[in-house]
């Protein structure tokens, strides 16, 4: 799992006049769920562009005035309207500790399916596993090169390491889609041969 590093300010005073005093001033208000309790705290917005517009999960080096702590993004509030950042969760690691991670999902390779025409169609981007923080990788990988038409692969498939991965087993992951124009092909040929 990747690192990145956050610096924040610690804040006293909590609620919604000073979380919006905060906001107009380009901070966010983010709250740390440590292992000695919580800590409130506020991040300059535009440090958040490489933690939250990524599909990676990362593990984040905080630095609240002067006291580190490495912990993990668990939950972002946006605006419903305009996709501003509200609100930001982060916890704690302890590395003796398991954690629950959302994991993205990376395919490897060119399905056969899609050689013959079919289109990929994927289902889910990432996967929620459990496991230790130095067993959290960047990201679960999928080899998809033999994927044919109209065939899937799902979460039971996929080898978590030493993780456990918490989705339901039989979610398809990725499909090949078969196009219209091949489904028409096929039916015609079912019905040629039919006659013969």
């Amino acid at each position: 799992m990747k690192s990145i590093s956050i610096n924040g300010h610690k804040r006293e005073g909590t609620g919604k006049t000073i979380a919006g005093q905060l906001r107009a001033d380009g901070w966010v208000p983010c709250e740390l769920y440590g292992n000695a309790g919580n800590t409130h705290f506020n991040v300059f917005i535009n440090d958040f562009k490489p933690l939250v517009y990524s599909p990676e999960t990362f593990r984040v080096e905080l630095d609240i005035d002067g006291n580190k702590t490495t912990a993990v993004m668990k939950e972002v509030q946006f605006h419903p309207l305009n996709d501003e950042i509200l609100h930001v969760d982060f916890h704690e690691i302890d590395e003796n500790k398991q954690i629950k991670l959302e994991i993205p999902i990376r395919f490897v390779g060119v399905a056969n399916g899609v050689r013959e025409g079919g289109k990929l169609v994927k289902k889910l981007r990432n996967l929620k596993v459990k496991g230790f923080p130095k067993d959290m990788p960047d990201a679960l990988e999928i080899d998809i090169t033999s994927l044919g038409l109209g065939k899937s692969v799902k979460v039971k498939d996929i080898n978590p390491g030493k993780l456990e991965i918490l989705n339901n087993l039989s979610i398809p992951v990725a499909m090949v889609d078969v196009p219209r124009g091949l489904k028409d092909k096929e039916t015609a040929d079912a019905a040629a041969a039919a006659k013969k």
